[in-house]
């Protein structure tokens, strides 16, 4: 701040070589500039403590620092130019012009200080806010899809286990511990992300409950690579795609059918291929009721904005939803 706000009184001298003008502008900036920057900041400080708004601070920080150096330079001005030898060497330089010119310094001086601490502040300020705002979308999308997921599958998986109490007890058992597990790792809210072996192990037990209430007509397969284990995802992201397959694929073919999930790497991409052998659907048509569809693709553009996609590829021997996103560690 110092070497820009000297640059224009040296800039000067060395034109028209005044020395009363060049002298009173440089004790007016020895004086007002740390005067301006120590209590800008103190002041700024304390607005940011209190939340009080950025543009009214400006506004009167700028017109205080305005008066002030107006101020200084007309009373420096008017000792320098007592002196005979200085103010004989003056270039008619009135009272007015050091004023004006006051004004000036300390509105300059203002924007100087205001671009070297307040911006960056304020675009740190933006990006956390930004970061913050991405994190509670992203957790608002987390909580519909867990209140889309809970109600209708907990009822259907309790009525499949009351059918199996006094038929096959222990499966009951099973299945009830499996549901156990199942709830509780979903309700877990210690973070966003998780590893892909993870949310394959979650997928394994919501696999084991479907299997047993579509007895028959449902079966999984798995295709899973080893080097895609540990790999990072968001949670829970691959399970609508599950379900979607599920309820508008296998089990609308007449005898059911089976699902695969595969997964592998292409570089630096995760690729998960969620496969069904149902009836397909019309080119160019998406699934009534796609939550899933829906789901995946704003929690995908919400963490990865352009890195990730989801896609579907359709035929007459089923549906393959396809996320393609940055692997992680």
């Amino acid at each position: 701040m110092a070497v820009i706000s000297l640059l224009q009184p040296i800039t000067e001298f060395l034109s028209i070589d005044d020395r009363a003008r060049f002298l009173s502008k440089l004790v007016a900036l020895a004086i007002g500039l740390p005067l301006v920057v120590g209590w800008a900041s103190a002041i700024f400080r304390w607005a940011a403590r209190r939340h009080v708004g950025t543009v009214p601070l400006v506004l009167a920080g700028a017109g205080a620092s305005a008066v002030l150096f107006a101020i200084v330079l007309a009373v420096v001005r008017s000792i320098v130019f007592s002196v005979d030898a200085l103010h004989a060497n003056a270039a008619g330089w009135t009272e007015v012009d050091g004023l004006r010119v006051g004004f000036t310094m300390g509105l300059t001086s203002f924007a100087l200080w205001a671009l070297a601490f307040v911006f960056p502040f304020a675009a740190e300020d933006a990006r956390v806010r930004s970061l913050e705002a991405d994190k509670l979308r992203i957790e608002a999308e987390l909580a519909q899809f867990r209140a889309h997921l809970a109600p209708h599958f907990l009822l259907n998986t309790l009525n499949a286990i009351a059918g199996l109490v006094t038929e096959d007890p222990k499966l009951a058992r099973k299945l009830l511990a499996s549901l156990g597990d199942l709830l509780r790792d979903s309700l877990r809210t210690e973070g966003e992300m998780q590893t892909l072996d993870e949310q394959l192990e979650w997928l394994r037990r919501y696999a084991q409950i479907l299997e047993v209430r579509h007895a028959g007509h449902l079966a999984f397969r798995w295709d899973v690579h080893d080097d895609t284990r540990r790999a990072v995802l968001p949670r829970l992201l691959l399970q609508p795609l599950v379900e979607n397959a599920i309820q508008h694929g296998v089990l609308k073919r007449q005898g059911g059918g089976e699902i695969t999930i595969r997964t592998r790497l292409d570089g630096e991409k995760l690729v998960c291929v969620i496969e069904d052998n149902g009836p397909g659907i019309p080119e160019g048509a998406t699934r009534p009721d796609a939550f899933g569809l829906a789901s995946v693709r704003k929690r995908l553009a919400l963490r990865y904005a352009d890195e990730a996609q989801l896609r579907l590829e359709s035929s007459s021997s089923g549906v393959r939803s396809i996320v393609e996103l940055p692997r992680g560690q």
